[in-house]
């Protein structure tokens, strides 16, 4: 008798407790309205598909060489040196330009003496010439030679001068204020004419240097404006494309372009990072009346009309049709919305007509 009545008991607890389950089950299904995500139609902008990686620069960076080939004595800088104009920035031994100097100037005094001899003969057989004593071809060979001396004479000059410029070439100095970004030469090594020993960065003019890709260069011209955002001052500043490249890097394919920054936020520095952002290409563009931009995901295509999820303001949605005029990366720009829609973006495809749900406010 007493089992019948503990499993009685049993069922009926059993019984109880599926109950309170099934409500509430029941109630987690009505709890709440679906959230999702919107976008307020005149609030809406293009994604900056359009911004691009770049790097401080100077618009004027020197690559430095002597003048005369020589071995290097001494290297006044170092990398990230400030130099102003004029200062000596390597010294090349000078020994070898010195006799080639001296050698210039024992040539000119050769040339001198042999055209004081031509110069001699020249008034002796013209004398002989007005007194009927040669004839006038002797004259003439004695004119030639006196020609020929002058004009040798005349090199000797040149090349003594070139040597002696050439004394001056030994010490390699800075043609404007900047700072050494690159040494390629050390105390010690030999080096030629004309080889590059360091780079000088003029800091006087600073811009970004930016590489775009060859399928969007057509969208960058040069007089565009930009906005640059530099990462290490969390600053951001108003740019002009000054300069893109002509032709494209035979390796990364891109273009080169130059951006200037007529005004400059406090702290830019050589090598630092930047993003460099474009004003939107997209035709058609947002300032339009009753044009928009929105993400694709926003866009719910029921047959051949494209139509979006509207927001009421008893929070439920219904379908407005749209026209599309243009598309971007992941977006689209559309006509026929008002400025105050709210938009679904995410989502669209599980609401249904009258459907009440939550907004990012409403969480």
């Amino acid at each position: 008798m007493k089992k019948s009545k503990l499993s009685f008991l049993a069922c009926f607890l059993v019984v109880v407790c599926l109950l309170a389950v099934g409500c509430g089950s029941k109630d987690t299904k009505t709890d709440k309205a679906p959230l999702v995500k919107t976008q307020q139609v005149g609030s809406g902008s293009l994604n900056d598909s359009s911004s691009y990686s770049g790097t401080v620069r100077g618009r004027y960076e020197t690559n430095m060489s002597f003048q005369v080939g020589g071995q290097i004595l001494s290297r006044n800088v170092q990398v990230g040196s400030p130099v102003r104009a004029g200062d000596v920035l390597m010294v090349i031994d000078s020994r070898d330009v010195v006799q080639k100097a001296n050698q210039g100037d024992a040539q000119v005094a050769s040339a001198r003496a042999n055209l004081d001899l031509a110069q001699r003969n020249l008034a002796r057989y013209s004398q002989l010439y007005q007194e009927n004593a040669v004839a006038a071809a002797t004259l003439d060979q004695y004119q030639a030679s006196y020609d020929s001396a002058f004009a040798s004479y005349q090199n000797a000059l040149a090349q003594a001068a070139q040597g002696h410029n050439a004394m001056g070439y030994t010490n390699l100095t800075a043609g404007a204020n900047g700072v050494v970004s690159a040494i390629n030469a050390e105390e010690g090594q030999v080096v030629g004419a004309g080889q590059t020993v360091l780079t000088l960065v003029q800091t006087n003019e600073l811009e970004i240097e930016i590489n775009v890709p060859e399928n969007r260069v057509a969208d960058v011209a040069v007089g565009a404006p930009v906005t640059v955002n530099f990462w290490a001052l969390h600053d951001r500043a108003d740019g002009v494309v000054r300069e893109v490249a002509p032709m494209a890097d035979n390796a990364a394919r891109t273009y080169r372009v130059r951006i200037s920054v007529p005004n400059p936020p406090t702290g830019m520095q050589l090598g630092m990072t930047a993003s460099v952002s474009f004003a939107p290409q997209i035709s058609g563009g947002e300032g339009d009346s009753g044009s928009a931009v929105l993400p694709l995901a926003a866009i719910y295509q029921n047959g051949d009309t494209p139509q979006v999820w509207v927001v009421g303001d008893d929070n439920t949605v219904s379908l407005k049709s749209v026209s599309v005029e243009d598309f971007g990366d992941n977006q689209v720009l559309v006509h026929g919305l008002d400025a105050a829609d709210v938009v679904v973006t995410a989502g669209v495809h599980k609401l249904h007509e009258g459907q009440s749900v939550r907004t990012e406010a409403d969480s």
